[in-house]
C-alpha cells in the first residue's frame, strides 16, 4: 500500500482530495427493508470538501460489527475521514456513538456540539442526539444522524472546518492562526 504523507505543503491554489470511509448503520438497510438514502447523501456531499469516497458499507446496529470495520478503516492509514450514518439516538439498538468511543483515542467534542447546536435551531428533538466525533489514529470519526435530512443539515455545519481538522490529523506543522 502507498503512503501518503498529508503533512506536506499543497502550493497555493490547488487543492487536495481527501478519503473519505461512508458507513450507514441500519437494520432495516441491512434487511433491505430501507434504502439508504443517507449514504447516498453523504457519498455526493464528500465532493465539496473536497473528497472521494473510497469505502462504502451497510452494517446492521450491531457494536461489534461497528467497532470492528472503524478500527480496519482507521489502522489502514489511507482514509482521512469515516462518516457514519445511523445509530446516534436514544433507542436500544442505536450503538453507533458507543461503538465510536470504545475505538477512538481522542474525542473532538466541539465538532458534534456544533451540529447539536445548529440541530437545535430547527428542532428540539436534536438534543437527544448521541452523535460522537473522535480521532482514532489518523482518521476522523464523524457520527451523523441516519435521517437524509439531519445527516445533510450536520454534515453541512462540519464542512468547512474540516480540511483544517484532517490536515491537523495528519501532521500539519502550520501554525492555526490566522496572519
Amino acid at each position: 500500500m502507498l503512503s501518503r504523507d498529508h503533512s506536506q505543503n499543497v502550493p497555493a491554489g490547488s487543492e487536495r482530495s481527501y478519503r473519505v470511509a461512508v458507513l450507514t448503520l441500519s437494520d432495516k438497510g441491512a434487511q433491505g427493508i430501507r434504502d439508504d438514502e443517507s449514504g447516498r447523501l453523504l457519498q455526493e456531499m464528500v465532493r465539496d470538501l473536497p473528497g472521494e469516497v473510497i469505502f462504502y458499507k451497510l452494517l446492521p446496529d450491531e457494536a461489534v460489527l461497528i467497532e470492528a470495520l472503524l478500527c480496519e478503516l482507521s489502522d489502514r492509514g489511507d482514509v482521512d475521514v469515516i462518516l457514519t450514518t445511523g445509530g446516534t439516538g436514544v433507542s436500544l439498538r442505536d450503538v453507533t456513538p458507543d461503538a465510536t468511543l470504545r475505538v477512538i483515542d481522542r474525542e473532538v467534542p466541539g465538532m458534534a456540539e456544533a451540529m447539536r447546536a445548529a440541530s437545535l435551531k430547527k428542532t428540539s428533538r436534536a438534543m437527544i442526539s448521541r452523535a460522537v466525533c473522535g480521532i482514532r489514529k489518523q482518521t476522523l470519526i464523524i457520527n451523523l444522524p441516519g435521517s437524509p435530512r439531519g445527516a445533510r443539515e450536520n454534515l453541512t455545519v462540519l464542512l468547512p472546518a474540516l480540511p483544517h481538522a484532517i490536515d491537523k490529523i495528519r501532521g500539519d506543522q502550520r501554525d492555526c492562526a490566522s496572519t
